[in-house]
């Protein structure tokens, strides 16, 4: 079940960030809103998975997972080029994070 609230809460991270980047300095609502919501809730799932993940293992694990999320969205999204190398580096992060929950 850890895991499963780890994946769930990096996913979570994506989309702080992402508001985030949005609320252009917390002055447009919506994405303030959605960036209250999601860093509440991202923060409680990493609290609640270190509470039996190591806590190395599940901050690497989050922020990579959230850091993967945000640059694949900005890229599909056009608010950030895309390059193969940006996409070969991605998917190193995204196996290291498979890595991790291998060792585990």
């Amino acid at each position: 079940m850890a895991w499963f609230v780890l994946v769930v809460s990096g996913v979570l991270e994506a989309v702080w960030a992402t508001a985030l980047g949005k609320s252009d300095g917390f002055t447009r609502l919506g994405p303030t809103a959605v960036f209250g919501v999601a860093i509440v809730a991202s923060m409680a799932g990493l609290a609640y998975a270190m509470r039996t993940l190591p806590v190395g293992t599940s901050y690497a694990v989050w922020v990579g997972i959230g850091a993967a999320l945000t640059v694949g969205f900005a890229m599909l999204t056009g608010a950030e080029s895309a390059s193969i190398m940006k996409v070969l580096l991605i998917l190193g992060i995204i196996g290291c994070v498979i890595g991790l929950k291998a060792l585990h």
